[in-house]
């Protein structure tokens, strides 16, 4: 910074006498030519060229603007990591906004228990959009938050028929106490009775998934509204003589590796389930089958056809059960409907004729 010289600024003409005479109390006073291009970004006149009082030789304030760039202006973004935001502030009472669905609630309900997705979300370290009302919106479907609320205030279970549903909000909203009451109750507690029996099925789901393609294929190929399988469905390997007994505890045969590959053949059907080692036998197996079908949205009946009369050695067959399932894709009418419309065709048509015949 340079002091004030004799110069070409008309520094006493341009400013009046009583801003001059206090600035000029200043021991170092500083060139409003300086200031200005300080403004700017640089000093561009030094004591050397004030000396020579030659202002052409300095560097003039375009050329110290094409060196140095005014800084830019910050982005909204670069502006958000610059400077944190604060904690969200919630009040006592919380409006809420569920997909589209209004619930209210104290604070401290929705932060009961801290591992829960809604204590982090409402602890202030995240930001929870509002809408047009000033509820705190949560993209989900509302349909069972009421449940959900109701477990954090009171610990109330929801009725049988939403269990499973109030389970996957649950498992959304990470609230491990609600999943725990919820495994204890029907119908998940014989869910996981069932899943415990169907993990000694090797490959269940692959075999149900193969039983849905076929069905599929068949029925689009025949384009017809359902389609037929054959399914083996059995628990135990069959004896091969009278005198073979299974193994202690087990329900498979000692055999050697010879006998097995001798023995072992596949029965001429779409899908087989079994062996298994469980006291569930193969009509409960056909439930599970059935049940895991309609679940998916698909119609199934099906009816035993029979068994496999494959030949093994001497006069010993396979005898293993074979079901036939048929898989209907649409639903028509019911028959005692179409029935009734063919009643009523049959009376319009009669009324019809006598009436002509009247005239």
């Amino acid at each position: 910074m340079s002091l004030c010289q004799p110069c070409d600024c008309n520094w006493w003409g341009k400013y009046p006498d009583n801003l001059g005479l206090v600035s000029f109390s200043i021991a170092a006073a500083v060139c409003p030519a300086d200031l200005v291009t300080r403004a700017r970004g640089m000093v561009v006149v030094t004591a050397q060229n004030k000396a020579s009082g030659n202002l052409d030789d300095a560097m003039s304030s375009s050329d110290a603007e094409d060196d140095f760039q005014d800084p830019a202006t910050p982005t909204a973004t670069q502006a958000e990591h610059s400077l944190p935001l604060l904690p969200q502030q919630f009040p006592e009472v919380v409006p809420l906004n569920v997909g589209g669905m209004y619930f209210a609630t104290r604070l401290s309900t929705l932060r009961r228990y801290e591992e829960t997705m809604l204590a982090a979300m409402f602890s202030g370290r995240h930001y929870i959009p509002t809408d047009a009302q000033g509820r705190y919106f949560i993209d989900r479907d509302g349909t069972y938050f009421g449940d959900i609320l109701n477990f954090l205030r009171s610990g109330d279970l929801p009725p049988r028929e939403r269990v499973r549903s109030v389970y996957k909000e649950a498992q959304y909203y990470s609230i491990g106490p609600l999943l725990d009451n919820l495994e204890e109750v029907q119908p998940l507690k014989g869910e996981k009775v069932r899943q415990a029996f169907l993990g000694l099925m090797p490959y269940y789901k692959e075999h149900l998934e193969r039983i849905i393609e076929i069905a599929k294929l068949r029925a689009m190929q025949r384009k017809a509204r359902f389609a037929k399988l054959k399914i083996c469905v059995f628990k135990e390997e069959m004896p091969i003589t009278p005198y073979e007994c299974p193994l202690f505890n087990s329900l498979r045969f000692e055999r050697s590796e010879s006998e097995t590959k001798l023995f072992e053949h596949h029965c001429e059907v779409d899908v087989s389930f079994g062996p298994w080692e469980a006291v569930a036998d193969v009509y409960d197996l056909l439930h599970c089958i059935v049940t895991d079908l309609s679940d998916k949205g698909i119609t199934v009946d099906h009816q035993c056809i029979g068994v496999c009369d494959k030949h093994l050695i001497n006069h010993y067959y396979c005898k293993r059960p074979i079901y036939e399932f048929k898989i209907t894709w649409w639903l028509g009418f019911p028959f005692s409907l179409r029935k009734n419309n063919t009643t009523l065709l049959v009376h319009k048509n009669l009324k019809l004729k006598h009436s002509r015949n009247g005239k």
